[in-house]
């Protein structure tokens, strides 16, 4: 029989999808494949998403409620938009990868029409949000659509999907700035950067879950283009990132206290990395689960910047 632990990994078989967790609990079952499909049970997407919105608005040394309520929300409901969106064109991969059938397209819990109805409802609640912000922002929430829609394609394409993820999941820095200044500078491009550098590292370390069957239906992924050069290039990646976001802060006038942060994260990283076993799917979930520890200690230094 199948178990889970509080990671949601099953101890019989690997497999991202949750069983017996509170969607299970307490959602009624008309419900509980759509909250599935927008991951709910699995918000771990959702703080990578959110996290760089956070760290926009502290880079420019805003920590308004109201945005970061709006940033929270909106954060909740684009990853759903954007998990239904990878669902539905990666449907028959999904099918057949172990880790994915059970998802609810592919296992035909809910159908392509239904997913579209869905998508639309959650586009429409994202588009309410974003009119809560001011123009600049919002002409990059716009913009942010053209890396949304076609990402769950880049496989397909490129050796690098996990490069193009960076470009999507990291523009809420962009936002965050904007959000908070009504302009774009350079100090939020380069702390943009240092989080593409960050998702292309703990975004190999995911990937390294599939490579067995990606490469047996033709997906493309970094994890299979480095295979055993993975470690030392996740670490290269965590460096530049840092020293990105060192650049962004410095810029931003912070004081020499933030650099706390950004270390301590680069810190914290290596040692993961040191002992992450690449062939053991669990632990590649295991590893990518803890990252955004990565993106608090950022944010933590950054707030600490502005302190003191």
């Amino acid at each position: 029989m199948m178990t889970n632990d509080d990671t949601g990994e099953s101890r019989s078989g690997h497999t991202d999808i949750v069983s017996g967790g509170w969607i299970e609990r307490f959602a009624p079952g008309w419900v509980e494949p759509y909250l599935k499909l927008a991951r709910l049970d699995r918000p771990i997407g959702t703080w990578l998403l959110l996290i760089p919105c956070w760290l926009g608005m502290a880079l420019a040394g805003s920590f308004d409620p109201w945005l970061v309520l709006l940033f929270t929300v909106g954060a909740v409901v684009m990853r759903g938009a954007g998990c239904t969106i990878n669902d539905l064109f990666d449907r028959d991969i999904d099918g057949r990868v172990e880790r994915t059938r059970g998802r609810p397209i592919p296992s035909g819990r809910v159908s392509v029409l239904q997913a579209l109805l869905f998508l639309a409802a959650l586009l429409a609640v994202g588009l309410l949000i974003l009119l809560q912000f001011n123009g600049a922002t919002i002409l990059a929430g716009v913009v942010s659509l053209l890396l949304v829609v076609p990402y769950p394609l880049m496989k397909r394409i490129t050796w690098w999907p996990q490069l193009f993820l960076g470009f999507t999941f990291n523009w809420g820095a962009l936002m965050g700035w904007t959000a908070a200044t009504g302009s774009l500078s350079w100090p939020a491009v380069a702390l943009y950067a240092g989080g593409i550098f960050w998702t292309l590292g703990y975004d190999t370390i995911y990937a390294h879950q599939d490579k067995e069957d990606d490469a047996l239906v033709g997906v493309k992924s970094s994890a299979r283009r480095l295979g055993e050069m993975s470690k030392p290039a996740i670490h290269a990646f965590h460096v530049i990132a840092t020293l990105l976001i060192l650049a962004a802060g410095f810029g931003a006038g912070l004081s020499a206290w933030f650099a706390a942060g950004p270390l301590l994260a680069l810190a914290f990283v290596v040692r993961e990395v040191a002992v992450w076993r690449l062939d053991d799917p669990a632990d590649c979930l295991r590893r990518f689960k803890r990252s955004k520890t990565f993106g608090f200690l950022v944010l933590a230094g950054l707030a600490l910047g502005h302190l003191l």
